[in-house]
C-alpha cells in the first residue's frame, strides 16, 4: 500500500509519488515530441531527456556528425513551442534545455558507441574493474577495446571484447 485511505475509502498517494509519476510522464511526452521533430533529420537522435521537479527540462540529442549549436537551437525552439500549445506545464512555469551530452557524460546508446570509434574511452566494468583504451570495433552485442601497455620495446597492445551487458559506465577520453 502506498499510502493512507481517505475517509472515502480511497488510497491517498504521496506527494512523492506523484511528483515521480508525473515526471515519468513528462519524459515520455517529451521523448514523443522531439523524436517527431527528428524524422527531418536521420542522422540525428535522441539520448535521454531529464526533468527535474523544478520544471527544469534537459533534451540530450546527437548526431552521427556531432551536433551543431544552431541546430540545437532550432529544435529548443520547436519543442518549446510544442510544449506550450499542448498545456504540459498550464503556467507555463518550465524552462526547456536542449544540448548534446557532452563528453563528461557516459555512453548511452549503441549509435553513440559506433560514432566514437577510433578514440579513447574509460570502461567500468559492473564489477568496478576500468579498462582504458582505444575503442576499435562496435558490434550488436559487444565491443573492442585496445589496451596499451608499456613504452618502446615492451610496448604490447592488448585487446579486450566487452559485452555492454558487463559495462557499468563508459566517458570518453579527452586527449590534448
Amino acid at each position: 500500500m502506498l499510502g493512507k485511505r481517505t475517509k472515502e475509502g480511497n488510497e491517498a498517494v504521496p506527494f512523492f509519488i506523484y511528483r515521480i509519476m508525473s515526471s515519468e510522464a513528462t519524459i515520455k511526452i517529451v521523448e514523443e515530441l522531439i523524436t517527431d521533430l527528428l524524422t527531418d533529420s536521420p542522422d540525428c537522435f535522441l539520448v535521454e531527456v531529464k526533468v527535474k521537479p523544478t520544471n527544469n527540462i534537459r533534451v540530450f540529442l546527437d548526431a552521427d556528425g556531432g551536433i551543431s549549436l544552431a541546430k540545437c537551437i532550432t529544435y529548443n525552439r520547436a519543442l518549446y513551442k510544442q510544449i506550450e500549445e499542448k498545456g504540459l506545464f498550464p503556467a507555463g512555469d518550465f524552462s526547456l534545455e536542449v544540448s548534446s551530452p557532452g563528453l563528461d557524460e557516459p555512453l548511452k546508446l549503441k549509435r553513440q558507441y559506433k560514432k566514437n570509434v577510433g578514440r579513447n574511452v574509460e570502461v567500468v566494468l559492473l564489477d568496478g574493474s576500468r579498462i582504458e583504451g582505444k575503442l576499435t570495433t562496435v558490434g550488436e552485442e559487444e565491443m573492442v577495446v585496445e589496451e596499451t601497455r608499456g613504452k618502446n620495446k615492451k610496448k604490447e597492445v592488448v585487446q579486450h571484447t566487452i559485452f555492454f551487458n558487463n559495462i557499468k559506465t563508459t566517458k570518453i577520453q579527452i586527449q590534448f
